[in-house]
């Protein structure tokens, strides 16, 4: 996140405030004075220079920027919660009886602490890590295994490690902080500071079409927009997902579906092809067939991928396989290999559109109509977009529209 967290006392006020549009009623609910609360409101307001209530006779009513920011602190407050449950079922160990109510007794200290520990390992590494010193970091840490009445922490030979208790805390924390930041966008939007941000997590077949008409599209029209595109193994890709540092993926779905926080949504079909340079062998050939191809060289993405898993049945039940295989994702490593020799490759003729324009690359003859892929996005299943981010959504849905019609 690159806020720091504010007060979340001050967001639970507010959450509850809002819901019964009542100081009084409040303060009975969440145990605070009705002076706290009314500062905490305040506070809240000056900091983020918004004015979230109307202030009537008959209660405290939402403006429209507090209607659209209260969403986002109640499903970081449920996230808490359920963080606080699950670490409480997972315990194992436990250091005392703890409190029943550890998601409200949380400070933003200590979910900063919880997280960047989950990520360094190291009290000292974590410390660095989010601008404060390492003694306050060791203190907001222990505090909240204190609270919490489980072990968090054990000795490893590298620093720390977390326990299970605490990594399922720390998932829903990053996945709390993740709405808040989405909230702080969307009142800045609100605000007509369109200055968001989105990030997307990109495989291979996106990076070339579908992806670049989408980002070009927006930023057109909002040029503020922070857009981060990150490339890597799904499965890292899916992590990040998965615990709100990514926001979508854009590539090949998985069948079946990997876990069940996530949907995925298909853009178009994609089918597969033999591609080689222009002027390959094969070429001339009116019809290929597996002992031709399995006497060349070949450049294919790593087991697991799903084009990996087409290569892999092409072979699959025969007494042949190509002799040198070179594990690679990188079009322009594929591109430069299939060039300047009589390698192959199994890949989407989208991502050679280019090439096949200038003649450097062409598709071979042989049937793949049974290799078709669907290309779409994946997001977490709770996940809302904020407007900008919708609206980047919808540009890859009219960019797979224009793929599935070519």
């Amino acid at each position: 996140m690159n806020r720091p967290v504010p007060n979340l006392r001050h967001l639970r006020a507010f959450s509850s405030v809002a819901e019964f549009n009542s100081i009084s009623k409040a303060s009975r609910e969440i145990y605070l004075s009705q002076p706290a609360i009314t500062q905490a409101i305040s506070k809240l307001e000056k900091e983020i220079e918004i004015q979230l209530f109307d202030r009537r006779t008959d209660g405290m009513y939402l403006t429209q920027a507090g209607d659209l920011f209260v969403d986002r602190v109640n499903r970081m407050l449920r996230h808490f919660k359920t963080g606080a449950e699950e670490a409480g079922r997972q315990g194992g160990k436990r250091k005392s009886k703890g409190f029943q109510n550890l998601e409200q007794l949380m400070t933003g200290v200590q979910v900063r602490a919880l997280i960047a520990l989950s990520d360094a390992g190291n009290f000292s590494l974590a410390a660095r890590s989010v601008g404060i010193s390492q003694p306050s970091l060791h203190r907001a840490a222990r505090d909240l295994e204190h609270m919490s009445g489980v072990v968090f922490f054990e000795k490893s030979r590298h620093g720390i490690e977390l326990t299970k208790a605490a990594e399922s805390l720390s998932f829903h924390c990053r996945l709390a902080v993740s709405e808040l930041e989405q909230g702080f966008d969307e009142l800045e939007e609100w605000k007509g500071n369109d200055s968001g941000a989105i990030i997307v997590g990109t495989m291979p077949l996106a990076r070339t079409f579908m992806l670049p008409t989408a980002i070009n599209a927006l930023m057109r029209n909002r040029p503020e927009i922070q857009m981060n595109v990150i490339d890597g193994p799904y499965e890292d890709l899916l992590h990040g997902l998965r615990h709100g540092n990514i926001d979508l993926l854009v590539g090949a779905l998985r069948d079946p579906i990997p876990v069940d926080d996530i949907v995925q949504e298909p853009l178009f079909d994609d089918p597969l092809a033999i591609v080689g340079r222009n002027g390959h062998p094969l070429s001339l050939k009116p019809e290929m067939t597996l002992d031709n191809m399995a006497e060349f060289s070949w450049v294919v993405p790593r087991k697991g991928t799903p084009t990996r898993d087409f290569f892999e049945k092409m072979f699959e039940n025969t007494d042949v396989y190509p002799k040198n295989v070179i594990e690679s994702s990188s079009l322009i490593l594929i591109r430069s290999l299939l060039a300047a020799s009589d390698r192959l490759t199994l890949i989407s003729l989208h991502q050679i559109r280019h090439e096949k324009q200038i003649g450097l690359l062409t598709s071979l003859p042989f049937d793949m109509t049974k290799t078709t892929r669907s290309i779409g996005l994946t997001v977490r299943k709770d996940w809302r977009p904020t407007a900008t981010q919708a609206k980047f959504i919808q540009l890859l849905r009219d960019a797979g529209k224009v793929i599935h019609a070519s």
